[in-house]
């Protein structure tokens, strides 16, 4: 009996196990895969799934040209495709990059030679044209840190006429590609009908995928970079602004959620658009999609498809991108799609519906302030979802769709940049970029984390960090003529600026053909005076008068208020000439003004850092060459980072270019050239900006009671009326 006993309690026991190893509950030794822990024995991974773990992934495809029926594919197939997408899928900065190429020479990017008779589509001419304008390029191998493919890899969807053949041979012939080690490939269209996997037809290695359409499941976190989707047609420089005019309350418009593209009736990315029309109430929920795509898509048209085609023509889909709050943005034949961007520019909120996407630049950006994630699964749930945020909220999310834009996402050039930029945060980890730097006006591109940091040191932070720029100020003047008598510009205007009592110091850049003159001949300042000698291209210098003190003064009080922006006297403006078909510069005395001159001006320093580091050595070797524009540079580069216009002060006009002899090293500004430089700088600065950054603006800020007929005692600044 006992026997019988203990036999059936050993079958129960070892049904009891089969069951468990059948479930997932207990691994075997030889193949577990947990970690181990402090006890000694191995813990198995998560047997259960999670309703939070990320659905399955598909990878849809935007190319419509081909419509087939669905391939039905086996679990063990499914498996081998996701197996064989990345070999190097266990990548990571510490186990596939090699940090020593960075040491020597900074992180620079070299762009290998471009093969003759290869071709390159012009999506991929942007982004190669990008890198070589840019700070980070380096034509020298032996200085580089990343190496980028000359091969377009942008669309390896082997239908596509962009597809380029023999990938695999070309890529492991070249000398320098080293198993992909330190190599980043850009792609936006991976697999091809029917599966649509993301594999792109060549054994990446070891390189860093830049790639759009990329599902959490592939990605390689802190190694690859998701990217947008963008069209051919998108701008390789510049791009145009957002087009969020005015933040009105309550943030409403005319629909409330919208959506109009196609249906797919067969294959992957069928299931969330066919559903669409459950939640459609042709009111403000306007969720429309076409069957009219593809070669055959008649054949397999179903009983909806009429009435579908139908609704869909009734609507102008930039009419409803542009009046609605909030845009559906599901999954096409890929997880990413056009549609993302095109929101994002219109202001449109994004209501994210593909489960699985690893967002752009999900690494810096928090998509919570600019997007509504929502799923797949709950679709039924999203127009209540919309309908519950606050207005106050859904203006926020609107404001930071626009600045993403603007700051990441309105051209090639800033996608690229972007890209290059967080993989440098990655190598430089001692300079990197916190996430409120990415995250706030005026962005991750114009923060460079190696000027400091702290964000109190950078213009933009300071009314978000609730702090007050530096009480005192560093005067720098410019000395282009040697100081010959006590009665002379320069020295009257040391002893001005001196005066000022918010003067830390004053830093004096002798620019002169002939040397230093002795100790006895300088002012007695009650600040201290550094003389630093060498060759200086900026020319402007204050005409001083006896009141300078009190213009400086007033100025200073002006800039503490607006510590992003120029703040300063003369001012010039910049206009369209129809005739000319480009832009002109001129310094008639009008009602707007777009720039300040900053020989004459008050900004943050760090805005001469940004000139030195960000600024290409092109334009940098321009200003110079010409000796001219430098000011017009400054004005362009402090626009495009705040989007806001100079500040002028005080009423005064004149403002003489030419106040020194022909003899002197001055002279230059008599030069009839000189003009004609200034409008021939303009378009080349607007050309690399990809448009025209400068703001026009009619404000002139003059001090309280400037004007009015009441005792001169009363006035701050008494003296400045006589100006």
């Amino acid at each position: 009996m006992q026997a019988k006993k203990r036999y059936l309690i050993s079958l129960l026991t070892g049904a009891f196990l089969v069951l468990l190893f059948y479930f997932g509950g207990v691994v075997p030794g030889p193949a577990a895969t947990g970690s181990r822990s402090r006890h000694g024995y191995n813990r198995p991974e998560q047997p259960w799934p999670h309703f939070s773990d990320p659905l399955q992934h598909l990878s849809p495809w935007d190319h419509s040209d081909t419509e087939d029926y669905n391939v039905h594919i086996s679990p063990r197939q499914k498996r081998d495709v996701n197996s064989s997408v990345y070999k190097g899928k266990r990548c990571r900065m510490q186990s596939c990059f090699d940090f020593s190429l960075c040491q020597r020479n900074g992180f620079k990017v070299y762009v290998y030679p471009q093969q003759k008779g290869e071709k390159i589509s012009e999506s991929y001419q942007n982004i190669l044209s990008t890198i070589e304008g840019s700070r980070f390029y380096t034509s020298d191998p032996g200085q580089a840190c990343l190496f980028v493919l000359s091969l377009d890899t942008l669309d390896r969807d082997q239908l596509s006429p962009q597809y380029v053949h023999n990938l695999k041979t070309k890529v492991q012939s070249l000398p320098l590609w080293n198993n992909g080690r330190n190599h980043l490939i850009f792609n936006l269209y991976s697999g091809t009908w029917p599966d649509y996997t993301e594999d792109l037809g060549f054994d990446i290695g070891q390189a860093m995928l830049a790639k759009a359409s990329i599902s959490t499941e592939n990605f390689r976190p802190n190694f690859d970079v998701s990217i947008p989707l963008f069209s051919k047609d998108h701008p390789r420089t510049g791009g145009d602004r957002g087009y969020l005019k005015y933040n009105t309350i309550p943030p409403f418009r005319k629909y409330m959620l919208v959506f109009k593209g196609k249906r797919y009736l067969t294959g992957i990315g069928s299931d969330t658009r066919n559903a669409l029309y459950h939640v459609h109430n042709a009111e403000d929920v306007v969720l429309l999609t076409t069957c009219k795509h593809g070669k055959d898509w008649q054949k397999h048209k179903d009983a909806r498809c009429d009435k579908d085609n139908a609704e869909y023509e009734k609507y102008d889909y930039r009419e409803m991108l542009h009046n609605s709050t909030f845009c559906l943005v599901p999954r096409g034949r890929r997880l990413g799609s056009f549609r993302f961007l095109e929101a994002l520019q219109a202001a449109c909120v994004p209501v994210m519906l593909s489960n699985g996407w690893e967002l752009p630049f999900s690494e810096v950006i928090d998509w919570n302030t600019a997007a509504v994630i929502g799923d797949e699964r709950l679709l039924l749930q999203i127009p209540s979802t919309v309908r519950s945020i606050h207005q106050d909220k859904i203006l926020a999310l609107r404001q930071q769709t626009q600045f993403l834009w603007e700051a990441y996402f309105s051209s090639v050039e800033k996608i690229v940049l972007t890209t290059l930029e967080i993989i440098q945060d990655r190598v430089l980890q001692q300079t990197s970029r916190s996430n409120l730097m990415w995250n706030s006006h005026p962005g991750g591109l114009f923060t460079l984390p190696h000027y400091s940091s702290y964000l109190g040191d950078f213009p933009f932070f300071y009314a978000e960090l609730g702090i007050k720029p530096n009480p005192k100020f560093t005067a720098v003047i410019h000395a282009v003529t040697p100081l010959v008598s006590q009665s002379q510009p320069i020295l009257k205007l040391l002893v001005s600026v001196a005066r000022s009592q918010y003067c830390a110091q004053i830093i004096v850049l002798w620019n002169c053909d002939k040397p230093l003159p002795a100790k006895h001949r300088w002012p007695a300042t009650s600040v201290p005076i550094i003389v630093i000698e060498g060759e200086n291209k900026v020319r402007y210098v204050f005409i001083p008068t006896l009141n300078i003190a009190l213009q400086v003064d007033f100025a200073f009080t002006v800039w503490q208020s607006f510590p992003e922006r120029i703040v300063g006297y003369p001012a010039r403006s910049h206009f369209w000439d129809n005739n000319k078909e480009r832009w002109g510069y001129t310094s008639k005395w009008t009602n707007d003004y777009s720039m300040v001159l900053t020989g004459a001006a008050i900004y943050h320093r760090y805005y001469h850092f940004l000139y030195s580091h960000f600024l290409p050595s092109s334009l940098k070797s321009m200003v110079d060459q010409l000796a001219n524009c430098e000011d017009i540079l400054m004005n362009f580069l402090v626009s495009a980072v705040t989007k806001l216009p100079p500040i002028k002060v005080t009423q005064k006009k004149q403002y003489k270019e030419t106040m020194m002899g022909q003899s002197s090293r001055a002279s230059r500004w008599a030069d009839p050239d000189h003009f004609a430089q200034r409008q021939t700088c303009m378009n080349k600065f607007a050309s690399w900006f990809g448009g025209m950054p400068l703001v026009h603006s009619q404000m002139r800020l003059d001090p309280v009671l400037f004007k009015d007929q009441v005792s001169i005692l009363r006035k701050k600044y008494r003296e400045i009326e006589r100006l």
